[in-house]
């Protein structure tokens, strides 16, 4: 196939494809490697991003690149609805030994993150009979109808695609740097998870109530990150009553955090959990793990779909498993996550548009603000220290509500070389903001 250019690819984009799914960079990627993307002009740029969490064990890592052409070899697909293969029943037995909390468990596998969520209050309300589903001002849980409900952010995720599905009701997130109480931590005593006893009695009753849905961090609504109090009360606050805890681990599982599962730091079991993104090392598969007790309930035929679970995809996160568990990655990530938060910790104390430092391992976000004091959003020149990053050959990504955070989702094999590198394009494009 002949090579063009990016303008080239550019132009014909602009044609052929619809403007709806929006390019955060101008890059045509030709190949990638590690924490690596190179154009198609022959541009390299160090990977803050990720592919947006997907790939945490690195771009075309060679055991997944193998298990992808050993399975393609034998079995594409063959929809297990139809023909069983081990490599979907291996996976599952493995993400069940992985879930935390004593209880047996179960997993089913779907396409996408969106997917999973979907199954996952399928699956809650089918074994509750109830209705409601309580979420999260700030979350994301995709863009399908019942997930671009359960998001908040309107524009861009939900402005003309109304309206929305039923049941689905919001309690606002333990967003510490903003509280949505105007209290201030730890005298306020975990006073949002309180607050979902209180929601009970003006919004939607707790026995009307199927499940709660949270990200243990909060992804593209800007890496918000509770105190470590916050989702044990919850827990006991949905057993209290029947209420099942869904967290959704689709940008913050597979290592993402030092820790296989970013629960893991807050030391509950939930009921169910949903992940996808670098579960398969770029390949589209997704999980439902849950309580066996829950998950065995829905009746069969009334679970599944054509592709979920497909055997390419299922050995692809086999291998990724192997390299997080027993190639030490969730070591490197731990590591990772030391050099990052004290780098970022001394970027605080220089740079005054830097309003906190929040995350957990090296899933961490800085975000910015025009005034310390006021807490002014600095969306802006968040997109300007992008840019410049970008130019630098640095791909960074930023999120939250206001667009005003900058968040760090590079692949857990990066060099230590390529991560001082890529941290000193960003301070150089700080310091040019703050001039």
């Amino acid at each position: 196939m002949t090579s063009h250019s990016s303008d080239h690819y550019l132009e014909l984009r602009k044609t052929n494809v619809p403007q709806g799914p929006a390019n955060m960079t101008s890059a045509i990627i030709s190949h990638a490697s590690g924490a690596v993307m190179t154009d198609v002009d022959g541009r390299e740029y160090i990977d803050f991003a990720g592919g947006i969490g997907v790939n945490n064990v690195g771009h075309c890592h060679p055991k997944v690149v193998a298990a992808i052409q050993s399975q393609a070899g034998k079995l594409i697909h063959s929809c297990f609805h139809v023909g069983m293969y081990d490599t979907y029943i291996n996976l599952a037995a493995r993400l069940n030994e992985l879930a935390p909390g004593d209880s047996e468990k179960m997993t089913l596998f779907a396409n996408s993150g969106a997917e999973a969520v979907e199954n996952a209050v399928k699956i809650a309300r089918y074994a509750t009979k109830r209705p409601g589903i309580i979420c999260f001002e700030n979350g994301f849980h995709g863009r399908t109808l019942l997930t671009m409900t359960l998001t908040s952010k309107v524009k861009p995720y939900k402005y003309g695609f109304g309206p929305f599905a039923p049941e689905v009701y919001r309690i606002p997130y333990p967003y510490c740097y903003r509280c949505p109480f105007g209290l201030d931590y730890p005298q306020c005593n975990i006073h949002c998870a309180d607050y979902l006893e209180d929601f009970f009695i003006s919004h939607v009753a707790a026995e009307s109530t199927a499940a709660v849905i949270a990200e243990p961090i909060q992804g593209e609504g800007g890496f918000v990150t509770p105190p470590l109090e916050y989702f044990p009360k919850l827990r006991d606050i949905c057993k209290k009553y029947g209420i099942l805890l869904i967290i959704d681990e689709v940008q913050t599982g597979a290592g993402r955090t030092g820790k296989f599962l970013a629960i893991e730091h807050w030391k509950i079991a939930p009921d169910i959990i949903t992940q996808a993104k670098s579960l398969a090392g770029g390949m589209p598969l997704s999980a439902i793990t849950g309580r066996k007790d829950l998950m065995d309930i829905p009746h069969i035929g009334g679970l599944g779909g054509t592709y979920g679970g497909n055997p390419v995809s299922c050995s692809a996160a086999l291998a990724v498993l192997e390299i997080l568990l027993e190639d030490n990655l969730l070591e490197r990530s731990v590591q990772l996550g030391e050099v990052l938060g004290k780098r970022f910790a001394e970027l605080w104390k220089t740079y005054e548009i830097i309003g906190d430092v929040r995350g957990k391992g090296p899933m961490l976000g800085l975000e910015l603000v025009r005034d310390r004091k006021t807490k002014e959003p600095a969306a802006e020149e968040a997109k300007k220290l992008t840019r410049f990053c970008y130019e630098k050959g640095l791909i960074l990504l930023s999120c939250g509500n206001f667009g005003n955070v900058i968040r760090t989702l590079m692949p857990l094999v990066i060099t230590d070389e390529q991560l001082d590198k890529g941290l000193n394009i960003l301070e150089d494009g700080l310091r040019e903001l703050t001039r």
